[in-house]
């Protein structure tokens, strides 16, 4: 089943700001494969890459992409699902394209591992599509299940790095922009040496100062974000 209900609306289920169109600096030819998995299916990808390099983005980008293809795309964080993935994951079928995110959060666990390993193969079998995200390639897991390993390790690869602070201030005014908001340079490079940088905390704050300059009625400057931040 998906971890988000089907009668949300996309634009609630898989945020703007989380398209495959709004993903910044990707890997060459990773967009495309991801929009040629959520159509047809084929090949299946793993990404791998530290934390905040954007891997849950993709995975989103991915399921929201699927449903433009009029596709059933379901979006499974492993984090949450732990302990009880079997009963979380559907009944694979053509037309199915799911995004596992964060596989390191169930290896070691044999119930889980046995749990994918199954649906692994029934999704193969079924002509469904899969896309698995991960912070370290299938050998480095740590998973117990040899024959989950070999699977995963036979999928194509996509591999993303850390962020860096030029990466992390075209985000930002990318999701500025899109909200209507103007920074300048002065105004992200402030927030990048003053605020926590991950990208998932950056968004939330984004959130914060849109409303702030909506209800003051001000544009994004230094002296806002004093104002608004403190600092």
């Amino acid at each position: 089943m998906s971890s988000t209900p089907q009668q949300l609306p996309l634009s609630l289920r898989y945020p703007p700001d989380q398209r495959l169109d709004a993903f910044v600096t990707p890997p060459a030819g990773a967009l495309a494969q991801l929009r040629a998995l959520a159509g047809d299916g084929e090949p299946w990808l793993y990404a791998v890459g530290p934390a905040g390099a954007g891997k849950t983005h993709l995975a989103l980008g991915f399921c929201a992409e699927a449903e433009a293809h009029g596709k059933s795309a379901s979006y499974l964080p492993m984090a949450t699902l732990a302990g009880r993935l079997r009963e979380a994951l559907p009944t694979p079928h053509p037309a199915l394209r799911i995004a596992l995110d964060g596989i390191e959060h169930i290896a070691g666990r044999h119930d889980d591992e046995v749990a994918l390993f199954d649906f692994h193969n029934a999704a193969r079998a079924a002509g469904a599509g899969l896309f698995y995200t991960a912070r370290e390639v299938p050998d480095a897991l740590g998973l117990v299940l040899a024959d989950l390993r070999s699977r995963l390790s036979q999928l194509s690869r996509i591999r993303l790095e850390a962020a860096n602070d030029d990466m992390r201030a075209a985000v930002l005014r990318l999701r500025a922009e899109r909200r209507g908001l103007v920074m300048d340079a002065a105004s992200i490079d402030w927030l990048l040496r003053r605020v926590e940088r991950d990208l998932g905390s950056l968004t939330v704050l984004l959130e914060r100062l849109d409303r702030e300059s909506l209800a003051a009625q001000r544009r994004v400057t230094v002296p806002f974000l004093r104002q608004v931040l403190g600092g």
